[in-house]
This record gives C-alpha cells, structure tokens and sequence, in this order.
C-alpha cells in the first residue's frame, strides 16, 4: 500500500472528474484521480467488438453543448455529422409502417394537432424553468407531486400523443416509465437541452459524432494529466475533517486538502465515508437511482437501408426497439444501426436467453428497414445495469417529489468534499457537456478557495 499527498483527490475518471482534475492541475494544484476501473470514460466507452469500432457509451454531440464543443476544439478533435439523408420511419399502435420527412410523425390529423399542443405548452414552461434550479418554479412542488404520465393525462385524452410525447423523456431520455419520474423532472430534461422542441428533433439533439468516439475526450485529457491517473483503486473509504480528507483505495491511500467524488449519485453509497455524510446528503443519494436502457448495436456489410431512401432514424413507442438510427461509423464502407429498448422492456427481453433477446430485437428492428435487418455480421448489447461501477443508465434521475426535496443540495459541497457528476447538472443535464460544467466549477470552487486563503 503506497500514500501519496495531493492538494486535490479526485474519485472517478470519467468526463467530470478529469475536466476537474485538469483545471486543477492548469492552476498549479496538485491532483490525483482514482478510477475503479482500467480505463477511464465511465459512461464514454468506445472499444471494437469482432473488428467493429462500437460506442458502447455516449456518442453524440449537439449544437448546444457549448462546453463539449470547446473541450473538442481545446483538445484537437473533430466531429462528422450523423447520417440523416433520406426518409424516417413511423409505426403506429397497429403496426402500420409509415416513412415521413420532418419532425411531426405521420398520425391522424387530431394526433398531430394533440402532439404540436403538448410540444408548445412544454415549451412555454420550458422556458420558465432554470435548468440550474428548477425547484424554484412557482408551480414545481406541484408539478413534482405528479408523475408525467398523470400530467399527460390531464392534458389530452389521445392516447397516440400521450404516448408518442412520453417516449421523448421516458424511454428516450430518462429510461423510466413515465409514471415512476415527475413532471417537473420532465421538464428538467427539457429544460437541460434548451427546450422541449429541440428533445423532439433528433437532427438537433444527435446533431454530431466525434472521429474515433467520445470517449477520446476523457482518453486524451487523462493522457495529459499522465501519472497522476490511477487505474483499479476504486476509493473505499473517505476520512475527512475540516483541515483536509485522506482516501483509502485498493492498493494506495492518498491524503489531500480537498476531494471531489465524481461518481453517479447512487454509487455514492459505495465509499464508506468517516465521519458520516450529514443526514440530508444521506437522504439525498437514496431518492436518485438509475435508469435502464439496453443500446444496441447491429452491423451489416453495407448501409442497405439507405439505399431503399432511409434515413436510418425511426420511433416508435409500440415497438420493442423504441428509436433506432444510422450509427454507421466515419469513412467506414460497412452499415451499423444503433437501437434502444429502455426502462420496463428491457426488464422483460433480460428474462429471456441472449439468443432468444436477440432475436427479438432483430425482429423489432426489421420492422421498421425490413428482412435485411435480421442478419447483422457483428450483434453487441450495451448493458450498462450490469456494470459494476456505473448499474445503469443513462444518468440518476429522482422519485417523486425528490427534486423538490432535495435538489438545492444535490451538488453541495461537505466540507472538504465536493461532487461533479453529469447526474448532478442543469444545463447538459446527464450529457458530457454538464459533466464537463460541472467539472468545471467544482475546480473553480476550490481554486477560488485555495486563491483567497493566500490572499
């Protein structure tokens, strides 16, 4: 067991904690990072499966991610942008197969009007809330005491549009079933990416991917950090007073001024902390949890359905697969699709055997580009539930009534401790760009302290 001494210790390699760790390191601080596993990224993982380059993670990059797009250019890398020339695809309740262009699906004309009603009322109130403090609304413990589905429902009495609507945030976004997460949490994820309009159109919100994956943003940064990056010491226990904290990992301890733990909230729970986290930061962690949502990847040996006029991009909220796009990788000849299946389906496809899930994903994938979908040349699964350091994804959202409760406090800081994770931002919410913001500012906190101690 080697101790080391730092100024700053920081717990998890992902994009927050390395954005941290470099400004901290840019303003003559010593730091070091601890990472439980053997390799940096967390949610941002990219790695090839039987010769296939795969994004297991998080991939895209959006107009608005104005710190994402800095980091990019601060670091050198490029972006292209997602395929979407060509037709989209639509199934109705009853199966019937539609292709449109724009972003209004092919429904009755009453859908429709019902759809572009929701969309504008969430949007006005979109634009009332601060993704930085949402609590702060006028109406946001009402709007926090009742689940999205129920607020839906009180809106409109067309199943099709309560169900298309509700696909943009549960299965789309949060991973949940709509009645398990508020609408005020709702509305958060609107807020987090400018509007509810933009959550809707995919040529916005999966605007771009980077050459050689997203993860290449955290691969480089600890890269530049170098030997101050730790490998598989996950942080077991944290010791802290007001003078300073002392982490105790698997094969070092590391003594600091100050920590910043930039793990998802509910892995939290996992360090043993000494003394213990006050009562309300106790609480706090048990009201976040996890969504869940399988990515599937599925490669062929060219992009046949562009060839039929596809665009790669289809939803549909009665299919297995609720949204599926063209994924096919930079300057590569062959085809890739990219699908979902979130929240209560993918409970139900893991209760059946691996040949029998994909089977039925393929199947649901067909349905919307046709037999040619079945007989991918690579078939991968990302799932992150089983992952031992991340259990779900993709990013910690709250019960009901939680945000309310407890959001304020999400990201305060204990004493010597603070908290950077993409779970915890407003704007960018559960997006590398509010992992890479609140990177950001935990550094400049502790900075802005260390700088006024010597002053």
């Amino acid at each position: 067991m080697i101790t080391i001494e730092r100024d700053v210790v920081v717990i998890g390699a992902g994009a927050s904690g390395l954005t941290a760790a470099t400004a901290l390191q840019k303003a003559g601080l010593t730091v070091a990072v601890l990472e439980a596993r053997d390799r940096v990224g967390g949610r941002l993982w990219t790695n090839e499966i039987e010769g296939a380059m795969l994004e297991i993670g998080g991939q895209w990059v959006s107009p608005d991610q104005h710190a994402l797009k800095a980091m990019l250019t601060e670091l050198g890398l490029t972006t292209y942008p997602r395929y979407r020339s060509g037709r989209n695809v639509y199934i109705n309740g009853a199966g019937e197969v539609s292709r449109f262009d724009g972003e209004i699906f092919p429904v009755p004309a009453g859908t429709e009007a019902q759809i572009v009603g929701l969309i504008d009322q969430l949007d006005a109130l979109v634009a009332e809330i601060d993704p930085d403090s949402p609590w702060e609304h006028p109406l946001a413990k009402e709007l926090d005491a009742v689940s999205f589905s129920r607020w839906l429902e009180t809106q409109t009495d067309d199943q099709e549009a309560r169900d298309n609507i509700g696909m943009f945030i549960a299965g789309a976004m949060l991973t949940k079933p709509a009645h398990a997460f508020s609408a005020l949490q709702a509305l958060l994820m609107a807020a987090s990416a400018g509007s509810f309009s933009n959550l809707v159109d995919s040529d916005f919100i999966l605007d771009e991917r980077v050459v050689g994956g997203l993860q290449r943003v955290p691969l480089v940064l600890a890269q530049k950090l170098g030997a101050d990056v730790f490998l598989g010491q996950p942080a077991r226990s944290l010791s802290w007073s007001d003078t300073g904290v002392t982490v105790v990992a698997d094969g070092m301890t590391v003594t600091a001024r100050h920590a910043i733990v930039a793990v998802p909230p509910p892995l939290i729970s996992r360090i043993s902390f000494n003394p213990p986290l006050p009562r309300r930061q106790q609480q706090l962690h048990q009201h976040l949890s996890m969504g869940f949502v399988i990515k599937v990847h599925a490669v062929y040996e060219t992009p046949f359905w562009r060839a039929d006029d596809l665009s790669g991009t289809a939803f549909s909220p009665y299919e297995l697969v609720h949204e599926a796009y063209d994924n096919t990788n930079y300057e590569d000849p062959r085809g890739t699709l990219v699908g979902f299946v979130s929240d209560e389906e993918a409970d139900a496809v893991f209760a059946l055997t691996a040949d029998e899930r994909k089977a039925r994903i393929l199947e649901s994938l067909s349905h919307y580009y046709g037999e040619q979908a079945l007989h991918p040349v690579v078939y991968y699964e990302s799932d992150w539930g089983s992952e031992e350091w991340t259990r779900g994804a993709y990013a910690a959202s709250f019960d009901m009534g939680g945000l309310v409760r407890y959001g304020a406090e999400l990201r305060s800081a204990v004493g010597p401790i603070s908290f950077s994770c993409s779970d915890m931002a407003g704007k960018g919410y559960q997006h590398v760009d509010g992992a890479i913001r609140v990177g950001q500012d935990a550094a400049a906190a502790i900075i802005a302290e260390r700088e006024s101690a010597v002053g």
